[in-house]
């Protein structure tokens, strides 16, 4: 009786993943260069391709949809090359978290801030405008927005168990106030319209940060 013929193992090697992960990187960049030019509904999933030097099946096979893509291209200018990490797990979040001094852990969160400001603040604003013609881009904005609050909120809890925070602010309220003064909307309008330099926006809020959530001790 012959032996049962075992199905085939996908090939797979060093190279092959080297190869995919470089048309990812491809795809990625002309929808980057794209979203940012013509915005999002006028970015089409050929006119990537086309960038990209790829078929569109290939497009449609790594991100499956245009908003599928989009997702993925932010969280890899939000998060840096470790794009599958959530920012709560990245180093360089926990590493405010562990900061013993208040001070420095506001001028850490702000050197992050601006980090990721630098690379995707123009994305950031592709997505605000696409949330209210796409369900998905909605979506996706809803939760940029919730996570970024969420993050804010355990910086200010660390500040707050470290008996640092103002006095009379509580969690919630100083959480709002970090929130609003390090959101990239206030950083679009004084480094794009009004050019500031990083520099200048990121010691400027830094100290007004300091000034607003701080106890006076703890400067």
């Amino acid at each position: 009786m012959p032996e049962p013929v075992k199905p085939r193992r996908p090939y797979d090697s060093p190279l092959r993943r080297e190869q995919a992960a470089e048309t990812r990187r491809r795809i990625l960049h002309a929808a980057q260069e794209r979203f940012e030019r013509n915005g999002y509904a006028a970015t089409s999933m050929a006119g990537i391709a086309s960038g990209a030097g790829v078929s569109l099946k290939t497009v449609y096979l790594v991100f499956d949809t245009k908003s599928g893509l989009l997702r993925a291209l932010w969280h890899l200018l939000l998060r840096g090359e470790q794009e599958s990490i959530p920012v709560g797990e990245q180093p360089w979040y926990r590493e405010v978290l562990d900061e013993p001094d208040p001070t420095r852990q506001l001028r850490l969160n702000m050197r992050n801030s601006l980090m990721v400001k630098a690379r995707a603040s123009a994305m950031l604003e592709v997505i605000r405008s696409a949330a209210s013609v796409d369900p998905d881009i909605g979506a996706l904005w809803q939760r940029i927005q919730t996570e970024f609050h969420d993050n804010q909120h355990a910086i200010v809890q660390s500040i707050a168990d470290k008996q640092a925070l103002a006095t009379g602010l509580d969690v919630a309220s100083a959480t709002d106030i970090l929130w609003a003064l390090n959101h990239p909307s206030l950083y679009a309008l004084l480094a794009g319209e009004r050019g500031w330099s990083p520099e200048r926006y990121e010691h400027w809020l830094s100290e007004l940060l300091s000034a607003q959530l701080l106890a006076r001790e703890a400067d």
